[in-house]
């Protein structure tokens, strides 16, 4: 896969998709209750923060906590 670390739009050899803000588009298989957890919390979160957030924000957050815990990110 192509270094997706830069800035702007990039597309790699494997037609992943770079946003301006760093995000890239990716699919992943999830199993039913994982979905409704994600819903769920995403839900809580927005009425907590008064801000909408959706799975792909949960599904962020999620793995910005678990590498954290590892030392694989700061």
């Amino acid at each position: 896969m192509a270094d997706t670390h830069g800035q702007g739009h990039h597309h790699d050899e494997q037609g992943d998709h770079e946003h301006e803000h760093g995000l890239v588009e990716v699919t992943l298989l999830l199993e039913d209750e994982h979905l409704e957890a994600l819903d769920e919390t995403a839900e809580e979160i927005s009425r907590d923060l008064k801000q909408d957030w959706d799975r792909g924000a949960v599904v962020r957050l999620a793995l910005s906590e678990f590498f954290s815990r590892r030392g694989k990110i700061t």
